[in-house]
């Protein structure tokens, strides 16, 4: 009996820890934070899921974070270069709907990214606080 107690103890701590972990706004480095890692969970690009992490300060984007994904990497160098810095200072509900444009040839990761910026954003200005 001992036993189980002992087992199911640390299963319990690891459980909370995922529950407190699995909520899309944070605070980092004095920013509020949306990952969009669960808000997205359905939206593919080209191979798979690509998660965000949006940085928010005084209702502006400081920067947008790519999370791991499975992407080609050639084609994700791209849209790094080409899509990410459009956000860099752009007013969080200007950026919901924003219409940044895709980068040629990666077309569906782009509009994965795009549809990650801009639920992450409306997540942010319905949730904030």
């Amino acid at each position: 009996m001992m036993k189980n107690r002992l087992l199911i103890a640390p299963l319990l701590a690891l459980m909370l820890m995922s529950f407190v972990q699995d909520s899309p706004i944070s605070e980092e480095q004095g920013m509020t934070v949306v990952n969009t890692s669960t808000l997205c969970a359905n939206v593919k690009g080209y191979t798979d899921v690509v998660p965000v992490k949006i940085y928010i300060k005084d209702g502006k984007i400081e920067k947008v974070k790519p999370l791991r994904n499975a992407e080609t990497p050639k084609y994700w160098a791209m849209i790094r270069k080409d899509m990410l810095p459009k956000w860099e200072g752009m007013d969080v509900k200007k950026a919901a709907k924003a219409k940044v444009d895709v980068v040629t040839g990666a077309t569906i990761s782009s509009k994965a990214l795009l549809k990650n910026v801009q639920t992450g954003c409306d997540y942010y200005i319905k949730n904030q606080k």
